[in-house]
C-alpha cells in the first residue's frame, strides 16, 4: 500500500498546470479521479481500514500527505483556470454555466400592472398623488357626512399636526386621486388611480392595514350606466377569461349613486359552486357606480352638463382570486418560497 501512495504523490506532483489548457471539464476528472467517492485515495482510506495496527501510524500520516497534495493541488488548477477564462477575451464555452436565482416582479406589482395595461386598452391613462391626504380630498369633496364611519379612527390613520388638528391622514382610498384630477381638470376625464392605501384594521389572513387600489374614473357629456357595465364586462373577460360572466347588485357608496358591487363568474369551479365562492358560483371583485352630482360639483364640474362613473377595486384580492392564495398576510412577509412562485410571470 505504501508503494501505490508514494506512486500517486509522484503522479500528482508531477502533473504541470499547462497541461489542462484553461479547460475547466479537465479539472473535474482531476478531481474525481484522486479525491471522489471512488477516487484513488479513497479506495486507499478503504485499504488502510484493513491494515495491522502497528502500519496505522506510518502509513495514515502518508496517506494524509497524498490527500493534502491532492487538495492544493486541485486548488492550484482552479485559481488557474478562472484567472485565465477572465482575461480571455472571448467567453471560453466549457466553464460551467451560472445558476443565479434571478428576480422577478411581486405578484401584486404583475396584478396592478395587468390591470392598469387593460384599461390602457380603453383609453384611460394613470393618475396618482401622495399617500397623505387632507380631510377635504378624503372625505368632504367625495360627500362623505361629518358623521360617516370612515372618518371614525376605527378605520383610519389620522395624522395630528403640531397645533392639535388631525385632519390629515393616511389616505384609505384612492379616490382622493379622482378628486384632485377633477379639480384640475375639463372633461372628457379618463384616469385610473392606482396605489397604496391604509385602514385602521387588525391583520389576519383576510384583511391588512395596507393594501392597494386601483380606482377608474370617467366623466364626460352622457355617461351612462350601460357604459359603467360594457366597461365592467370587457374588464373581467380580459382579466380572468373570455367566459367569465358579471353580475351588479344594489349597494351603497357616498360618492357615486346609484351604486353596485360586481360579481363574476367563480373562476375556480365555473358556477357550480365551490368552498373559494361558498356554493353561490359568484366571487365578488369591486364597487362602482354613476359618480354623484354632489362630488362633480365640489370639485368645480357642471353636474347638469357633464355625468360619469367610478369604479375601485382591491389589487390584493385580484391577486387571491387569480393565483388562489388564501393568506393576505403572505404579500407583505417577503417569504421567499412564496415570491419564487410568481418569478417566471412577466
Amino acid at each position: 500500500m505504501r508503494s501505490e501512495i508514494e506512486a500517486y504523490l509522484k503522479e500528482i506532483q508531477a502533473t504541470k498546470i499547462e497541461e489542462f489548457k484553461n479547460k475547466a471539464e479537465e479539472v473535474e476528472l482531476f478531481r474525481i479521479k484522486y479525491l471522489g467517492k471512488k477516487g484513488a485515495i479513497s479506495a486507499l482510506f478503504d485499504q488502510f481500514k484493513t491494515l495491522p495496527g502497528d502500519q496505522k501510524k506510518e502509513t495514515g500520516a502518508l496517506l494524509n500527505q497524498l490527500k493534502n497534495a491532492a487538495i492544493a493541488k486541485l486548488e492550484e488548477f482552479k485559481s488557474f483556470v478562472e484567472e485565465n477564462a477572465t482575461a480571455k477575451a472571448d467567453a471560453d464555452l466549457s466553464l460551467p454555466a451560472d445558476f443565479s436565482s434571478v428576480g422577478g416582479r411581486h405578484v401584486l406589482s404583475v396584478v396592478m400592472n395587468e390591470i392598469i395595461d387593460i384599461f390602457g386598452r380603453l383609453g384611460f391613462t394613470v393618475a396618482e398623488s401622495g399617500e397623505i391626504e387632507d380631510d377635504w380630498h378624503l372625505f368632504s369633496a367625495l360627500n362623505f357626512p361629518p358623521d360617516h364611519p370612515a372618518r371614525d379612527m376605527q378605520d383610519t390613520f389620522f395624522v395630528e399636526k403640531d397645533n392639535g388638528s388631525s385632519d390629515v391622514a393616511l389616505r384609505t382610498h384612492t379616490s382622493s386621486v379622482q378628486v384632485r384630477v377633477m379639480e384640475h381638470s375639463t372633461p372628457p376625464i379618463r384616469i385610473i388611480a392606482p396605489g397604496r392605501v391604509f385602514r385602521n384594521e387588525a391583520i389576519s389572513a383576510r384583511a391588512h392595514c395596507i393594501f392597494h387600489q386601483v380606482e377608474a374614473l370617467y366623466v364626460d357629456k352622457k355617461v351612462t350606466f350601460a357604459d359603467l357595465k360594457q366597461t365592467l364586462l370587457y374588464f373581467a373577460k380580459e382579466m380572468f377569461g373570455e367566459e367569465t360572466q358579471i353580475r351588479l347588485r344594489p349597494s351603497y357608496f357616498p360618492f357615486t349613486e346609484p351604486s353596485a358591487e360586481m360579481d363574476i363568474s367563480c373562476n375556480i369551479c365555473h358556477g357550480e359552486g365551490c368552498n373559494i365562492c361558498k356554493g353561490t358560483g359568484w366571487l365578488e371583485i369591486l364597487g362602482c357606480g354613476m359618480v354623484d352630482p354632489n362630488v362633480l360639483d365640489a370639485c368645480g364640474i357642471d353636474s347638469k352638463k357633464f355625468s360619469g362613473f367610478a369604479l375601485g377595486m382591491g389589487v390584493e384580492r385580484m391577486a387571491m382570486l387569480k393565483y388562489q392564495i388564501r393568506d393576505l398576510r403572505l404579500y407583505f412577509e417577503n417569504d421567499i418560497r412564496f415570491l419564487q412562485q410568481f418569478s417566471n410571470i412577466v
